[in-house]
């Protein structure tokens, strides 16, 4: 009688342990798929385009990109009007690489500036009450 139960808890034992190797083998199973989605290209491609677009510093540095490039290439359309004059032409091309650089390397007092503007605009009333407080 001892054998039969020693074999009885060696059969549930090994039910019990096909039942977790059946479970773990779903969960590899859709561990498989997961990795399998998430390395698609249309997918690592979407990932790594929600990095870039979660990233501040990317988007400062992209924003402080496109500001110097247009306003370089601003400059250059009200300093030099478009005509087949080819030294106006290179010369339009200098100010635009000038002005390009001078913004690029000075973005961030120009962007701290127009803040400062911005919010003096949107709230005058503000500094007016501090102006005579500073005097005082």
């Amino acid at each position: 009688m001892a054998k039969q139960t020693a074999v009885d808890s060696l059969k549930e034992s090994i039910r019990l342990l096909e039942i977790q190797q059946a479970e773990e083998g779903q969960i590899l199973k859709e561990q498989f798929k997961i990795t399998y989605e998430s390395l698609k290209l249309v997918n690592l491609v979407k990932s790594s385009l929600k990095e870039l677009t979660d990233s501040v510093e990317i988007k400062t540095n992209l924003f402080e990109s496109i500001v110097s490039i247009f306003t370089g290439y601003l400059s250059k359309k009200l300093t030099i009007k478009s005509d087949g004059n080819i030294f106006k032409r290179i010369l339009g091309l200098v100010v635009q690489f000038g002005v390009t650089n001078l913004v690029a390397k000075n973005a961030e007092t120009i962007r701290i500036f127009i803040t400062e503007f911005i919010d003096r605009f949107l709230h005058p009333k503000e500094e007016k009450e501090e102006i005579p407080e500073t005097e005082a």
